[in-house]
């Protein structure tokens, strides 16, 4: 980055940060301060939670001339999803004294708190580290949660993929000392200046940063929407390297053509002992490199796209030390099912748990936090949390499966068999009244919507097709709407954008039907689409976005305009 090239807001309050100190310590020791500084704003993402505020209630306290109500949402950690039966029931004990009662699961494998005063920041990410977890990079232009492949399978190659993702956690944390000093330890160190950051350097990132790694065979992780993705390579049942796939990632804006989703590229092959420099060299690439003047085009995904693959290879190679080798021929992406019962190679069984939005409580009839929380503490299940934001109990003996289903039934927790498909692979993010950047509601919609394209579906004896739909509030599209069978993004309120032609397997992006729809009609327009699938499709059990994909883009326009309801 050349010295007189100007910066953004942001890249000034991060190089005036004192190492993403601000005034963050000061402000908790406040009791009459209810939120953070727009600067202190900023840092606190690095420090894992955003500031916001109750979107549902602030038009009515502003006419009674009350302020909002400013909350947080606070993110832990949890690479490659993995979490001991001890670290979920500590947070789940956090989730009524700090929180709003709930755990979301989240689509990089982590979990989410909501509704958090300020007040209550500093016991809730204390105590979360004193379970051996973190927020710290959990939001923040670094290296946000390492994905890993999701089967729990007890296999040498599953396990390295687990500890590959920790190792590239643990080396990408910031090395500053101020998140330990305002939430861990209490204390300013006593010592000289806080040297720069040797990956970050003086400016951090100049947006978030995301890496996954998995296997050909089960892409559940959707691993070329990252900014990294590593891809294991293995030879007589040993992982010996990877391919590296650079430039992905979905964040983009209405009516802006300077951004875009796009999937990574397809970079080179490195062996697996160089697979922690070459992750430092796609972070130092793109910090070095990256528009630090327009947030809306930080990503690497933009530089990737805009100067070329060749480009970024040779600059890679640079970093890296050396020229990274030719991509190796894999065979193609597809992703498991991991939702049911499933063996887990060992003589013990794990069971994948639909969650509905990844949400965790106890609503209704419906006691699903109740439920998870006898399970794990009577069974001493470890989990995994599902990018698809769904979990997995594992490590179950076969005596005790019966017991695990009543414990479930009991609580009135539906499981796999008690869905359609449409529903099981169906995600979607908060939204509101909790992001600040939701145009429409994300999380509070899925199920009418659903409902919606079940309800088509159904006329057209479409019910036990596997289709995965994808719903997000706002275009940065947190439930990867883009590589979705359809996706469905708030535009506006009670408006939506619909997408439709992605892959099941996450390796190619779905095309744009419709700019604005009103909610009540999406299963209307949808239902052209579905009609012509279910009379046009090919013999060999063709999938819906296979199919919208292979219509193109004129036959869907047709297609779109027969509903009429979209604008």
């Amino acid at each position: 980055m050349t010295k007189d090239k100007k910066l953004s807001g942001v890249e000034h309050t991060k190089l005036q940060s004192q190492n993403l100190r601000g005034d963050i310590a000061q402000t908790l020791a406040d009791d009459q301060a209810i939120k953070f500084s727009d600067d202190d704003e900023k840092l606190v993402k690095f420090h894992g939670f955003y500031q916001g505020y109750n979107r549902d209630t602030a038009t009515a306290r502003k006419k009674q001339k009350l302020d909002k109500e400013w909350e947080m949402m606070v993110r832990v950690k949890i690479p490659a999803g993995r979490i001991t039966p001890e670290q979920y029931l500590a947070l789940d004990d956090l989730a009524d004294p700090y929180g709003n009662g709930t755990l979301r699961v989240t689509s990089r494998q982590g979990i989410q708190f909501h509704n958090v005063i300020k007040g209550n920041l500093k016991d809730l990410i204390h105590d979360v580290n004193a379970a051996m977890m973190t927020t710290f990079g959990g939001c923040g232009d670094v290296v946000r949660n390492v994905m890993a492949d999701v089967s729990p399978v007890n296999h040498p190659i599953h396990q390295e993929l687990v500890d590959t993702a920790r190792k590239i956690s643990d080396a990408t944390l910031p090395a500053t000392r101020s998140y330990h000093e305002i939430w861990v330890d209490g204390e300013k160190q006593k010592t000289a200046e806080e040297p720069v950051d040797p990956l970050y350097g003086k400016q951090w990132m100049p947006r978030k940063f995301k890496f996954a790694l998995t296997l050909p065979e089960d892409n559940t992780v959707d691993v070329l929407t990252n900014d990294v993705g590593l891809i294991a390579v293995v030879e007589n049942e040993e992982i010996i390297g990877y391919n590296v796939y650079l430039g992905g990632g979905f964040g983009m804006k209405h009516n802006n053509e300077k951004t875009y989703p796009r999937i990574a590229s397809p970079i080179g092959y490195v062996p697996k002992k160089d697979v922690m420099e070459i992750c430092k060299a796609s972070i130092s690439l793109q910090r070095d490199h990256g528009d630090r003047e327009d947030r809306q085009h930080a990503r690497l995904k933009y530089l990737v796209e805009e100067k070329g693959v060749e480009w970024t290879k040779s600059t890679l190679d640079e970093y890296f030390g050396r020229e990274i080798e030719d991509i190796r021929p894999l065979p193609p992406l597809q992703v498991k099912d991991h939702l049911g019962w499933h063996e887990q190679g060992d003589g013990l069984w794990y069971l994948g748990l639909p969650v509905t939005s990844g949400r965790i409580r106890d609503e209704g009839d419906e006691k699903l936090r109740s439920a998870i929380r006898e399970v794990v503490s009577t069974f001493q299940t470890p989990l995994v949390l599902m990018p698809t934001e769904d979990v997995l109990f594992c490590n179950i003996k076969e005596d005790d499966k019966e017991k695990i289903e009543a414990t479930f039934r009991t609580h009135n927790v539906a499981l796999k068999e008690d869905h359609l498909p449409v529903e099981l692979f169906a995600m979607s993010c908060v939204a509101l009244p909790t992001c600040g950047k939701a145009l429409a509601e994300g999380e509070r919609a899925r199920v009418p919507i659903v409902s919606m394209v079940t309800d088509v579906l159904k006329k057209y004896n479409l019910e036990q097709e596997k289709i995965s739909v994808r719903i997000t509030g706002c275009p940065n599209g947190c439930s990867r709407p883009y590589t979705g069978d359809i996706g469905i993004v708030g535009r506006a309120p009670d408006l939506y954008a619909v997408f439709v032609g992605g892959d099941f397997e996450g390796t190619r992006l779905s095309i744009k039907v419709a700019d604005k729809v009103k909610t009540d009609n999406l299963g209307d327009f949808l239902d052209p689409f579905l009609a012509a699938f279910a009379s046009e499709r090919s013999k060999d059990n063709e999938g819906f976005g296979d199919f919208c994909n292979r219509l193109g883009q004129t036959r869907l326009e047709e297609l779109a305009a027969i509903s009429g309801v979209a604008k």
